[in-house]
């Protein structure tokens, strides 16, 4: 059954209001997802959201559909109107429905180093922007997944999710620091790879090992030398403009789709 919330006041909003920031986000631990698209990417890989919220009037087969799944789950539906919908997201203009999800497991543990023969790995990503498109390049080139090392920007903000394009739904996610990260490579196979210029090779043709993790670096600062030092294979990417590096999430692609090419993917 659906409760109706009219008030701007109501508890309810202000907590899912909360969920825009990330240390609300963190404390909860959940985090907030606008858009029936992206609620159907969510549903169609496993993941009900725990509270739906839709503006009063607004049909779709999809979202009926969706709302029958999450009752029979066990969560709650909220009806509200499009101005308190708006509110709750920070958008003037909200879609029309938006969920609450559980946080999930994103320790190194959780992860299954054999699933595939690609992951890709970011150190102190900062833009949430490069992180979703990251998590969209792991969908393209069917990569186990993404390894977020050190102080990244949040995969459940908002801005990751909607960038993702509902990739953080589809494929894995974990959370370490380096040297928990470089810990639980080293306990398994694995190749270490980064974009650098520090005894590197040409991209192109390199020994390329599955399972390959490719590994690219802060936006503006790269990776710092410890951390390409200890990596397998070191490779670098011509650069024929006056332009002197890729954007962090560009190079991260143009590997992984050469990494796919080189192991016959």
């Amino acid at each position: 059954m659906r409760k109706h919330i009219t008030g701007f006041s109501n508890p309810t909003v202000k907590y899912l209001r909360s969920l825009r920031d990330k240390k609300h986000r963190k404390r909860a631990g959940q985090f907030l997802v606008e858009g029936l698209r992206l609620l159907e990417d969510a549903r169609a890989s496993g993941r009900l959201p725990q509270t739906l919220v839709m503006a009063e009037g607004r049909e779709h087969p999809l979202l009926e559909r969706l709302e029958a799944e999450v009752v029979a789950a066990g969560g709650d539906v909220i009806a509200t109107t499009p101005d308190i919908l708006s509110k709750i997201t920070g958008k003037e203009n909200a879609q029309a429905v938006a969920g609450v999800f559980d946080e999930w497991d994103t320790r190194l543990a959780a992860l299954d180093r054999s699933a595939a023969p690609i992951w890709l790995a970011a150190q102190a990503l900062r833009d949430p922007g490069n992180l979703g498109t990251m998590l969209r390049t792991c969908d393209a080139v069917g990569a186990g997944g993404l390894i977020l090392i050190d102080d990244c920007a949040d995969p459940f903000s908002a801005e990751a999710v909607r960038a993702s394009m509902g990739a953080v739904f589809t494929v894995g996610l974990a959370q370490a620091r380096w040297e928990d990260f470089l810990g639980w490579l080293r306990a398994g196979d694995g190749q270490l790879v980064a974009a650098s210029l520090r005894d590197a090779v040409p991209y192109r043709g390199a020994a390329y090992a599955a399972p390959c993790f490719i590994l690219v670096g802060n936006e503006s600062q790269g990776l710092p030398e410890d951390y390409e030092l200890a990596c397998d294979l070191r490779v670098t990417m011509p650069m024929k403009g006056r332009a002197d590096s890729l954007n962090a999430a560009v190079a991260g692609a143009v590997l992984a789709y050469e990494v796919l090419a080189a192991l016959g993917d």
